[in-house]
């Protein structure tokens, strides 16, 4: 059934009438270049679902975000592409969402600065990211750093969103953005929906070197990462090096062995199996052989996704198109909302 033109019209405003906010998704991917295991298992599979549930979804290339710590330009370039080529490849249809890089809407940074003049500063010190990440980089810290969880609040209530995917570790900065939204509310009368949490099923994915730790594309140990483009080699040394144990036997107890736990719970992601049927299928097996058995899963199930990334990283051309033309819908709809914004204000 074709979609009436007045429906189309509300879907771009986000409304479907005064007292009616319609549901919107937004979710974001900092451009590290090709996403990892967690990456993929923690979001992008889910953004996958979402894209089909819910009419009205934006994800977004946050380069914004990744000049908190700054890479040469050349490298933020390819980085920007190549996440845009992995999660085309990995599903993300930009005929069923709008995919398109941060930094072309300039409305994020502007309505940054607006909330930013709205939120206290004590508040972003007691943020354990901040604390975090200025540890990881041995220095004071820079006022981007600081306030970035300022920008990530605008980035979702710039299109006036209510839901967004998060991981554990993101569930804090969303607790922000819901108190920036409410205060603005109260401040200038009903105007942003308070987003609530989509938080992932699957269990944060460890480090395959340190299962204290979650993977990370920075971790200076090369074999505790796997990325989503690892050959299939790549991907079976990085789980034959894995940390587990003493105890042969394969049980999924996260407490007491969390690095076998960690391969358990990587089994059961990529097979859409559950944690019980894993381990019913583990039985008799050691950790020696069982790793082997979680990569070749891992191998299997990205040997379609690591074929089409190739593919589509010969062709930034079309990279390049689908964030420019996904930046120009987003626009589109970024546009009333924020001028609505300044008028409240007191811009105009």
């Amino acid at each position: 059934m074709a979609t009436p033109s007045g429906l189309i019209r509300a879907l771009h405003r986000g409304t479907l009438g005064q007292n009616m906010v319609m549901d919107r998704i937004f979710s974001g991917i900092q451009p590290t270049g090709t996403p990892h295991l967690g990456n993929y298992l923690g979001a992008i599979q889910n953004w996958v679902n979402l894209q089909e549930e819910c009419s009205s979804v934006l994800y977004s290339i946050m380069d914004m975000h990744s000049f908190t710590m700054p890479k040469e330009p050349a490298v933020l370039r390819q980085n920007i592409l190549d996440t845009t080529a992995a999660i085309l490849a990995c599903g993300i249809d930009p005929n069923k969402c709008l995919l398109f890089r941060q930094s072309l809407v300039p409305e994020h940074a502007e309505l940054a600065w607006i909330l930013g003049c709205l939120t206290n500063v004590p508040r972003l010190l007691r943020l354990p990211q901040w604390k975090m990440k200025r540890a990881s980089q041995n220095s004071e810290g820079t006022v981007g750093l600081l306030t970035y969880p300022v920008l990530q609040a605008a980035d979702i209530l710039l299109y006036k969103s209510t839901r967004v995917p998060v991981g554990e570790d993101q569930v804090l900065h969303l607790e922000l953005a819901q108190d920036i939204a409410q205060h603005f509310n109260k401040k200038y009368g009903e105007f942003f929906p308070v987003p609530k949490a989509i938080l992932s099923t699957t269990k944060r994915i460890k480090s395959l070197r340190d299962p204290s730790a979650k993977m990370s594309k920075s971790d200076p140990q090369k074999l505790a990462t796997v990325t989503i483009a690892d050959s299939p080699d790549e991907i079976v040394l990085k789980f034959r090096k894995a940390v587990t144990d003493f105890t042969s036997e394969v049980t999924y107890e996260p407490a007491a062995r969390p690095g076998v736990s960690n391969l358990v719970s990587i089994h059961a992601a990529v097979t859409g199996l559950s944690i019980k049927d894993v381990l019913h299928q583990a039985t008799g097996l050691d950790t020696a052989h069982y790793k082997m058995v979680v990569a070749e899963a891992v191998i299997q199930k990205f040997a379609p996704i690591r074929s089409e990334i190739k593919k589509l990283q010969e062709d930034k051309s079309h990279l390049i198109k689908v964030l420019e033309d996904g930046a120009e819908k987003a626009k589109e709809l970024a546009a009333p909302i924020y001028q609505e914004i300044r008028r409240l204000v007191g811009f105009q």
